[in-house]
């Protein structure tokens, strides 16, 4: 189920950090795994459109 509304689309200025859609991330759903080394990180996107990292 998602909780997101509709996307707006945002271009990433030329020579910018590499950006990343959190809802691509999440494939639609409202959470993703990361992985740094050897951690792995949940990214959740809440029902108020915010995100939170935890380990």
């Amino acid at each position: 189920m998602s909780f997101h509304s509709a996307k707006e689309t945002i271009a990433p200025a030329p020579n910018a950090l590499p950006t990343y859609n959190a809802e691509d991330m999440t494939k639609g759903g409202d959470q993703a795994q990361i992985v740094l080394g050897n951690q792995i990180y949940t990214l959740r996107i809440t029902r108020a459109g915010k995100l939170i990292l935890t380990k």
